[in-house]
């Protein structure tokens, strides 16, 4: 009988395919041309820039050589390939079992960061390392004009005929924005004073107060009717860091100030220098973290600025487009202020938008452009999560070397999959923008803080980190950073110093068991970063229309979004087969258009969709007709774009732009339509405009499903793609057709295992019948040779016999106990209240009586943990996620048979019962328990069905 590659639950394959492209009409260029036996070679042996790195939390700053090198070794022994020091809070709750705390910079915090840095490079190691401490970053050090600046209003509505009187600082007292993180001393400055009358159906400035201020007070006379009293206030250092260790705590610096940022950033090079020398030598990137500035909009020359670029001035308005902020800068939800005409509001929102636009410019020219030369200077690479208020979620990141997003991880993630909103789905919104940002820039790593867990922290299975993290790939991402890796020494008190993540520390139960994923993702992200992601589709989403709606957004969680859809069109297309990337009106401005293509850089789509979009750039408008000219498909999907951004071109361009849309949709209605907006499913809503439009997919499937999704590549000229069952409940079964050359063979690229097989056609190679059991991933090759032994899937009809009898059971405690437990039936060990709290190993034995050897798998059905089956004494395999099904043929004999499991659970049912222990509780007091055990049934399967 031939030797057989039996699949293993959630096995990722790898094939390679070589797209036509006279059929799908764009095919994005190669960054490489290597031969494919040479990536096969790197798929098998990925080099430590394609392994998991950590973010490596170094507990506030009380650090010991000899720990450092320890954990780098138990980096190193997990397959991890390199680490971000992050100095950070101390975490509250936790003994420090006397380390003392070391000050970031000084003289002893620098001699560990050289023991960590050369420590890290006679390993192999990578490092990056962010800049200060926290986020973002300032610290105590900083002046008061570097110090972050917010603008913002408060109103007080007054009644006609009277004389009021005020205290200069009883109005600055009383603006005090509830924000996440403050700072002890804020300075401010009331910069106006403003009396209006509560309606009107004018625009009007009102009558300024700031200059009749005597001995700190202001005297009011208002006249008949209702009024309303605008102040602005400029508040200065009002937000700290978020969880800044000791020497870079304290207020924010001013990231809209490009001498603040230079001399920050020096100081900081400057202190790294003098120790190591060469920053290059040491270290790969410079991270900055995430933009959570808390309403962070104002710099002192902003006015100026202003009306040098927009050719008008901001000050009239400036009461009028300043909002009440709270938590992370959002803006309240109430009703304050003057009541203007819709005609005046229109006007106001668009000055917004100039303002808001002006301040992504002055921080992508102050900020992010000071803080890549900078990281040029000193020979490294720059690594940024550039999203959030005050930067283009698209082009912020192709300015950057890495451009970074984040992944969370959510207990939903698996087990539910509404059609809209981000409940289900570990990828923030931000992903597929920078992953779109990196494309379009030519960028071939976007990285991504991976695995970020407050949510089921310690309850997290390595099955719910994979399917997060397949979920993660599909969205572009093709290195992950892990959030994180807990710098604690062992004799920390049990869980050890932990700031937050998923528990990735030799500690945990599933750590012996944590290198199997790390070489799956380790091999996966080798292969998307030597190829080229493509995409024939284009989405111009409605981004001006959102912030004109409802205001800048707070990336990657918004309160709005615009509309409903929004962030789930691209999961649409994926999943119906496609593959795309957002773009922005500037790339679709700056795009060449030639034989029914959009070209920017090397990137090319035959086809736009621009979802419900009202507002369009004229610029834009005039591009589309050039698109349309040339051939290329647009999709106004519900509406039409009916106006212009423009507040100074006004009236004149909203016309032109009502007039270009409208000539085009009647000069061209064979490739630009107006589509309906989706209404339920929205798969099957793409799939039918998929259809309806004749947008070529890279696969096509007999049946779409929500858990079911792709991504593809090129690699070399060989087409790859990746497909996932990220569910943990729902086997797929689908017949894929992949749009390839005929003379291709489908290879499965095993990241498991390093190995390489042919995949059984029936007639077709490009049909595929794929069974992808629940949180099973594949990636296929396809190659110009066959190559590899056979390939067998795991079939999709599992039927057996049903093994019923009693198990024993003895529990391996993680704090030493053993317990022996017999059970009549398998249950969720969380049901039985003896053993609710437990966490470690569980061994399942019991001997069967088996008949006949036609029985050569056996089934373990639902497993809530990691499975190592043992039959007669011969270990048969490990399972870490998907289906626990293992080919046992070797193994099984006629008569009795002895079978033993160890089942390793999760470790935070056991932090739950842990009462007494603060960090225990502030972990998993809220959460529920989590199931763990073999569940089953168990099965033995028949030879006919392996």
């Amino acid at each position: 009988m031939e030797r057989r590659n039996f699949i293993k639950t959630g096995m990722l394959a790898s094939s390679s395919i070589l797209f036509i492209d006279s059929l799908l009409g764009c095919v994005n260029p190669l960054f490489k041309n290597n031969q494919l036996d040479n990536y096969f070679e790197g798929f098998q042996n990925p080099p430590v820039s394609s392994r998991l790195f950590v973010r490596w939390w170094w507990n506030g700053n009380r650090l010991d050589k000899k720990e450092i090198l320890r954990e780098l070794d138990v980096m190193k022994a997990a397959g991890i390939g390199g680490a971000e020091i992050n100095p950070i809070a101390f975490p509250g709750d936790t003994d420090p079992v006397g380390y003392k705390a070391l000050t970031i910079f000084d003289d002893e915090w620098l001699e560990m960061l050289q023991v960590a840095l050369e420590g890290a490079k006679e390993r192999g190691l990578v490092c990056d390392m962010i800049v200060g401490s926290g986020w973002p970053f300032g610290g105590e050090f900083l002046k008061k004009d570097e110090r972050s600046q917010m603008v913002t209003i408060e109103t007080i509505d007054l009644s006609g005929g009277k004389k009021y009187r005020f205290a200069v600082s009883e109005l600055l007292e009383k603006v005090n924005p509830n924000v996440h993180s403050k700072n002890e001393l804020v300075y401010k400055d009331l910069l106006m004073v403003r009396l209006l009358p509560k309606e009107s159906d004018q625009f009007t400035e009102g009558t300024e107060f700031i200059g009749t201020i005597k001995e700190d007070t202001i005297e009011i006379d208002v006249t008949e009717g209702d009024h309303v009293l605008y102040y602005v206030v400029k508040l200065t250092g009002y937000m700290a860091v978020i969880n800044g260790a000791p020497g870079a705590a304290g207020p924010v610096l001013n990231h809209y100030s490009k001498e603040a940022t230079e001399l920050y950033l020096d100081r900081i090079s400057g202190f790294i220098t003098s120790k190591i020398g060469n920053m290059g030598n040491y270290i790969r990137a410079m991270f900055c973290d995430s933009m959570e500035l808390e309403g962070a909009n104002w710099n002192d020359d902003l006015p100026a600025e202003f009306e040098k670029r927009r050719g008008y001035s901001l000050v009239p308005y400036l009461p009028f487009v300043l909002k009440k902020v709270g938590h992370m800068g959002n803006p309240l939800d109430e009703e304050y202020g003057i009541k203007f005409s819709e005609e005046v509001v229109d006007q106001i929102k668009r000055v917004d938008l100039d303002y808001y636009q002006t301040r992504i410019e002055l921080f992508k020219e102050r900020f992010i452009d000071t803080f890549n030369a900078w990281c040029h200077r000193n020979n490294v690479k720059s690594r940024m999560q550039a999203y959030g208020r005050g930067m283009h979620p698209v082009e912020a990141s192709m300015e950057i070397d890495i451009p970074e997003c984040e992944t969370w991880a959510f207990k939903d993630v698996g087990r539910e999959y509404p059609d809209t909103g981000l409940t289900g789905r570990g990828p923030r919104m931000c992903n597929k923008y920078v992953a779109s940002g990196a494309a379009l820039a030519g960028k071939t790593i976007v990285s991504c803080e991976e695995i970020t867990n407050t949510a089921m922290a310690f309850m997290a299975t390595l099955e719910n980190i994979k399917i997060i993290g397949d979920q993660s790939n599909i969205s572009g991402v093709n290195h992950s950073i892990l959030h994180g890796f807990n710098y604690s020494p062992p004799e920390a008190i049990f869980p050890g110093w932990i700031r937050y993540g998923a528990y990735f520390n030799e500690r945990n139960t599933w750590w012996p068991y944590f290198n199997k994923w790390s070489d799956y993702k380790a091999r996966v992200s080798y292969i998307f970063q030597n190829a080229v992601p493509q995409a024939n589709v284009a989405i111009l989403q409605p981004l001006i229309d959102l912030w004109l709606k409802y205001g800048p957004q707070r990336d990657p969680f918004p309160q709005k979004c615009y509309p409903e859809y929004q962030h789930n069109l691209w999961e649409a297309i994926n999943q119906n087969g496609g593959g795309c990337d957002v773009v922005s009106e500037n790339i679709i401005k700056r795009s060449t258009f030639k034989d029914g293509q959009m070209i920017h850089n090397e990137r090319c789509y035959s086809s736009i969709l621009l979802p419900e979009i009202e507002t369009l750039d004229i610029g834009t408008a005039k591009a589309l007709v050039e698109f349309a000219n040339v051939g290329g498909k647009i999709v106004f999907i519900e509406k039409v774009p009916f106006k212009s951004p423009s507040f100074t071109g006004g009236e004149t361009e909203d016309a032109d732009v009502k007039r270009i849309i409208g000539k085009l949709l009647d000069d061209k209605p064979a490739n630009v339509v107006v589509y309906p907006a989706p209404d339920g499913n929205l798969i099957s809503w793409y799939g039918k405009m998929q259809d309806s439009m004749q947008f070529n997919p890279y696969v096509k499937f007999d049946k779409t499903h929500k858990y079911l999704s792709q991504s593809n590549y090129r690699l070399g000229d060989s087409p790859v793609f990746f497909l996932a069952n990220t569910g943990l409940a729902e086997d797929i079964s689908v017949t894929a057709e992949f749009q390839v050359d005929d003379d291709l063979y489908p290879c499965v690229w095993n990241p498991e295992t390093g190995g390489r097989s042919l995949f059984p056609t029936k007639g077709s190679r490009k049909t595929l019948e794929l069974y992808l059991p629940r949180a099973t991933s594949i990636l296929l090759v396809f190659e110009k040779h066959s190559k590899g032994e056979k390939f067998y899937p795991m079939p999709s009809n599992l039927t057996g016999k049903e093994i019923s009898v009693a198990w024993h059971l003895q529990l391996n405690h993680i704090n030493g106990e053993k317990q022996l437990l017999d059970l009549d039936s398998l249950i969720d060990l969380t049901k039985d209240d003896r053993i609710r709290n437990f966490a470690g190993q569980v061994i399942y034995e019991k001997s069967i009586n088996v008949d006949s050897l036609e029985f050569n798998c056996i089934d373990l059905g639902d497993v809530q943990g990691v499975s190592e089956l043992t039959v007669n004494g011969k270990l048969i395999g490990t399972r870490w996620y998907g289906a626990h099904v293992y080919n046992i043929k070797e193994a099984i004999k006629e008569g009795e048979n002895k079978v033993s499991i160890k089942l390793t659970t999760v470790v935070g049912n056991y932090m739950k019962g842990l009462k007494e222990n603060k960090v225990a509780q502030n972990w998993t007091g809220y959460q529920e328990y989590y199931p763990m055990g073999i569940i089953g049934p168990v099965r033995l399967i028949l030879e006919n069905n392996s």
